[in-house]
């Protein structure tokens, strides 16, 4: 069962919270509600009062519960809504990239180049743009992350529910995943498990980076050779854990960092592999393998690698 809503007048609204955003957070309620009004407009009307729960004045890192009254006041949607600033082919994408969908999730192929999310600078990212297309749903949210230039598989939630759910399948590491990645040289290792613990940093040019450190948290990704070529590899990369940048900086420890990869790779090697038309890291979530935490049957889902990715490989000279 969606949001129950009631009107209590042209513009202020009564919401009645059910089981699929218990225990959300308010300001993330509010953000997907009022799509196109700027989470600063969105701030301060909590904090002045104008939402209420249970006629009483909270913060919004409320945590809404099952029949909670939220009252919603008339809001001015900016005038800049995501409409203006998400490009037409980036909708399209969008609505064709639905590899599966439920009632209770989406797996989508997601395109390169884009952002998962809004923030630091971007307008728009994925989520943000599947809310613009999908206006009847109440509820989308990342179960996961892909990085930027990462094409593939990505789970969104339809349900508070089922976002838990799969949260929890990921936090066992019940979610296979597997990925597609081209290393620059020639990996002579069939297989490897590469073991290292990894630990955000921040460079001294205040750019994110992870660096394998005792200090770090625990990490594991089995990397397995597909196709040697002459001046790079192509391997499936399987992670065991999540950890931000992990197949990235654990490729880079092997002396052979991914394609493209403009952070952990090296700036002569990247050059060379640009003009031969690599433009993007070449990193590309395959598939996605689970049990389906609801119907208990087996869920494998994968994203054709871009055409474009293909036809490099084939410019290729195998070894």
């Amino acid at each position: 069962m969606s949001i129950a809503e009631q009107s209590i007048s042209p513009s202020v609204q009564l919401v009645e919270i059910t089981e699929d955003n218990n225990d959300q957070r308010l300001d993330n309620f509010l953000i997907t509600r009022l799509k196109g009004v700027p989470k600063s407009r969105i701030y301060r009307i909590v904090r002045k009062g104008e939402v209420r729960v249970n006629k009483g004045r909270v913060d919004v890192n409320y945590r809404l519960v099952a029949g909670d009254i939220v009252r919603i006041p008339p809001v001015r949607v900016a005038e800049r809504t995501p409409e203006s600033f998400i490009p037409q082919n980036f909708k399209n994408l969008l609505l064709q990239g639905v590899l599966y969908e439920d009632d209770g999730f989406i797996i989508l192929n997601k395109p390169a180049g884009f952002a998962v999310h809004g923030g630091s600078g971007i307008n728009a990212g994925i989520i943000e743009g599947l809310r613009l297309v999908r206006p009847e749903a109440h509820f989308l949210e990342l179960v996961h992350r892909l990085d930027k230039d990462t094409s593939g598989c990505l789970l969104i939630a339809k349900k508070r529910s089922a976002l838990k759910l799969l949260h929890e399948l990921f936090r066992e590491d019940q979610i296979q995943k597997t990925y597609l990645a081209l290393l620059a040289g020639q990996w002579v290792r069939k297989k490897l498990v590469v073991d290292a613990p990894l630990l955000k940093n921040v460079s001294q040019g205040g750019e994110r980076m992870v660096v394998i450190s005792k200090a770090g948290k625990s990490a594991e990704t089995l990397f397995r050779r597909l196709t040697l070529y002459a001046e790079a590899t192509l391997v499936e990369a399987s992670p065991k854990t999540g950890r931000t940048h992990q197949i990235r900086v654990h490729a880079a420890s092997l002396g052979h960092p991914i394609v493209g990869d403009d952070r952990y790779g090296a700036d002569e090697t990247n050059k060379h592999f640009k003009s031969k038309g690599y433009n993007r890291m070449f990193l590309h979530a395959a598939t996605l393998k689970f049990i389906h935490p609801v119907t208990n049957t087996l869920i494998t889902v994968s994203a054709p690698l871009p055409q474009h990715l293909n036809d490099l490989l084939h410019h290729e000279k195998q070894v």
